[in-house]
């Protein structure tokens, strides 16, 4: 069998699959991911072991360390996979609700129900969590999907699919619900995004690379992030034990994710009480640091910040930093350089924040928290499948209502137009 047969095979089978899981309850569905969380919990060993085997690759290959970062489990990565389904399982089941039902002046009554998309086909890269986290979010919301993971992550990526068939299995639903792509060659990616005959919508979550050929060459709609280019902004109304914590936490809780932040906007009139403790915390963490010639005069120890630097995500432990003059000019560098992914303030002005929240254009717009909070976890929705930063169909973390679209439904009693 070649790579376009094996690929239109399985798009068969999750074409099929949505059949089945159409007519499922959510009972039924529920007791899936139950199923699927006991089996991760009682495989941690052959999950690490085969994670083990990845990074030991990895390494050879000579990944950098954010990359193997993302490729790492442990016990509280799959701990949080498995409680990302039993949020899932605690979760309303969208599908089924009708919403909007009004009478009509000829007695028909009109509303909107809400629906899976069908087949999701997900590229990704490093981070074998996702499967579980897609597989389960598909699963929930009655979407069959195939799952195409990246080489790196390979040995992880089967063994936590063996362990969503099981489940499947043991709920009596079809393991083919979600499947899992063995191939490794590059080339299946061109199949899978080049078939609508049996793939609804293409979620890409790895680099701008991946991201952008496939949203070039789809033949099917993509549902996308390209940078995680995320701002915090320090107002000149901060507390400032507050805005050391939050800045701290936004930049090294993680480096690796789309969510960390990446530039530091701090307002000129308090950049001289905040910034040389933030830094001495910074440079104790060993993040290296890129300032503005004003940062720089403030603070002569970090590195000048060059024009790229403003339009870079490092998902590793650099920060750049600017002093601006106020709140507008925040807003400005924000609106030449975010992504639109995450963006926040710290201020107790909350004049300031609401202007912040209304005139941000990012996907996700916080006041006095970290972006590492940008995150369908920790949104409530049962882990996420990607972040959008588009505006259509889907916008911020992806989770089950993300997955869904509504169909127009109409009741009568014989009704007949005149």
């Amino acid at each position: 069998m070649n790579l376009q047969e094996y690929t239109l095979h399985i798009g068969k089978q999750a074409r099929d699959a949505t059949q089945v899981l159409a007519r499922s309850s959510t009972g039924k569905k529920n007791n899936a991911l139950e199923e699927i969380a006991q089996q991760l919990e009682q495989q941690r060993e052959q999950l690490i072991a085969a994670n083990t085997r990845d990074l030991e690759a990895g390494k050879k290959k000579g990944l950098e360390s954010a990359l193997l970062d993302r490729l790492a489990l442990n016990d509280s990565r799959i701990a949080s996979m498995i409680e990302g389904l039993r949020q899932m399982i605690a979760l309303p089941d969208p599908i089924g609700e009708i919403t909007d039902l009004n009478y009509r002046p000829s007695g028909i009554q009109v509303g909107k129900m809400r629906v899976p998309l069908g087949v999701v086909g997900i590229i990704y890269e490093s981070r074998p969590n996702v499967t579980a986290d897609a597989a389960g979010l598909c699963l929930k919301s009655g979407n069959a999907t195939i799952l195409r993971g990246g080489s790196e992550a390979i040995h992880s990526n089967q063994a936590i699919a063996n362990c969503i068939y099981a489940g499947l299995t043991a709920a009596g639903l079809p393991s083919t619900a979600v499947q899992v792509i063995e191939i490794t060659d590059r080339k299946i990616v061109g199949e899978l995004i080049s078939m609508p005959e049996y793939v609804d919508v293409i979620i890409p979550r790895g680099g701008k690379g991946l991201i952008e050929r496939i949203s070039t060459e789809a033949r099917v709609p993509v549902i996308k992030h390209l940078d995680g280019i995320c701002h915090t902004y320090i107002d000149d109304k901060a507390d400032l034990e507050k805005a050391i914590a939050v800045a701290y936490n936004a930049k090294t809780q993680r480096y690796g994710t789309c969510n960390t932040m990446e530039t530091l906007l701090v307002a000129q009139e308090i950049a001289a009480q905040v910034l040389p403790p933030l830094v001495e915390k910074y440079q104790t963490a060993e993040v290296e640091l890129r300032g503005c010639a004003t940062t720089q005069a403030l603070v002569p120890q970090i590195k000048a910040a060059t024009k790229e630097d403003w339009d870079t995500e490092y998902l590793a432990p650099i920060l750049s930093i600017r002093i601006v003059k106020d709140l507008d000019e925040a807003m400005e560098h924000i609106r030449l350089h975010s992504s639109q992914h995450t963006d926040a303030i710290i201020t107790e002005d909350w004049t300031r924040a609401r202007r912040f929240l209304a005139e941000v254009d990012s996907s996700s717009v916080m006041v006095n928290t970290s972006t590492r909070f940008a995150d369908g976890f920790e949104y409530g929705l049962g882990a996420e499948i990607g972040i959008s930063t588009d505006k259509f169909h889907a916008r911020g973390p992806v989770g089950l209502e993300g997955l869904t679209s509504q169909k127009f439904v109409v009741l009568g009693d014989g009704h007949i137009r005149p």
